[in-house]
């Protein structure tokens, strides 16, 4: 060994630019050596990007996943929001109704009229730039002598004779869609409205249709119609307050 440290130094000194390269390599040693430690830096981090990806492309593949069962539940709730929306099933419902409710409000309003009024349900009407579906609606017309007008144009009496055979009709029809009896009818007031003649045919509409139910009570402040009914709940007030008998 001592043999061969004496020969190099022999070497270097015969040589001496091979100091000057060795100095040279051990530089660039270094430089290779800072260049290797921040290549496998770089190539850490590049693989935790990597990793990083991978985690992110799976999450991506969780979340598209998500995206189209949302996307599935989103259909239906958008046909559930169209079959229940104004145009769907209540639309149907009221078009299928339409026909028996009108049938059965015009037949009671023949009674009250003399078959001078007849009703006519209208549930769509055209937009007025005539382009575009037409508006969904319920309008009531109404025919008489003088034609067909609409409600708002009658007078009180008029109007309440149809109001008083919608109501009957719509009450029936809500009985039989319930599949339940009918028992008791409620009218409160309205005949202050009607003439004599008016309340004659009221009154013989109501006969009319007592039959249709095992109860039919009418409200009312008018002393003339008190022996149009067998039983009457005359209620009485004064200064202590209210009392009734049944007559």
């Amino acid at each position: 060994n001592i043999d061969i440290f004496n020969t190099l130094t022999k070497d270097l000194k015969d040589h001496p630019d091979r100091e000057q390269e060795l100095k040279s390599l051990q530089t660039k040693l270094h430089e290779l050596s800072q260049q290797q430690l921040q290549s496998m830096t770089s190539k850490g981090i590049l693989e935790q990007r990597i990793k990083d990806c991978d985690e992110l492309e799976t999450k991506a593949k969780e979340k598209t996943s998500a995206i189209m069962v949302f996307q599935e539940e989103k259909s239906i709730y958008d046909e559930l929001i169209v079959a229940f929306g104004k145009s769907g099933v209540q639309a149907l419902i009221i078009e299928s109704s339409i026909p028996s409710l009108q049938d059965d409000t015009n037949e009671l309003l023949a009674k009250l009229t003399a078959n001078q009024m007849s009703i006519t349900l209208e549930t769509q009407r055209e937009r007025k730039t005539k382009q575009g579906e037409p508006i969904e609606t319920l309008e009531i017309k109404i025919g008489d002598d003088l034609g067909t007008r609409s409600y708002d144009t009658f007078s009180g009496g008029e109007s309440f004779r149809v109001n008083f055979s919608l109501r009957i009709a719509l009450s029936k029809l809500l009985a039989r869609r319930a599949g339940a009896p009918l028992p008791i009818l409620f009218i409160d007031e309205g005949f202050g409205t009607q003439d004599s003649t008016g309340r004659e045919r009221l009154l013989e509409a109501i006969k009319s249709i007592e039959s249709e139910f095992e109860k039919i009570f009418v409200i009312t402040h008018i002393e003339d119609l008190k022996e149009a009914f067998p039983v009457r709940i005359e209620v009485t007030k004064n200064e202590n307050g209210s009392s009734y008998v049944v007559v």
